[in-house]
């Protein structure tokens, strides 16, 4: 996968991300994230997220879990300090590619919320 790649969002705007190396230092700094795998077409999205704090590690969860249906999939980064910007980004992205566990994470809370009316 390319050091850096683009994505666009719903809305039209591009947004650069950059593959991340798990093993360096991360700054303690507000960011998206996306996973991708590479594929014939080029990147796909797999998962799209946001963090107020990157050296936490909270995407590495995420990764963890798509490297179970994607073995090659990588996470990119972009620093965004402000969480306005991060959270608006972060829908562009959903709404644009739809990512298959942005879909299922939406579809389990729904449900959750379902039951919960119900009872």
């Amino acid at each position: 996968m390319s050091r850096q790649i683009d994505f666009a969002g719903k809305s039209g705007t591009t947004y650069r991300y950059t593959a991340l190396e798990e093993d360096r230092f991360l700054p303690p700094a507000g960011a998206n994230f996306v996973i991708a795998e590479e594929t014939p077409e080029g990147a796909r999205l797999v998962y799209a997220g946001e963090t107020d704090n990157l050296a936490n590690q909270t995407w590495r969860a995420k990764l963890e879990a798509a490297r179970k249906k994607h073995p090659e999939a990588k996470v990119l980064t972009r620093l965004n300090v402000t969480r306005a910007i991060r959270e608006a980004e972060r829908s562009d992205l959903i709404a644009q590619h739809e990512p298959p566990m942005n879909r299922e994470n939406r579809e389990n809370r729904e449900n959750r919320e379902g039951r919960e009316n119900r009872a």
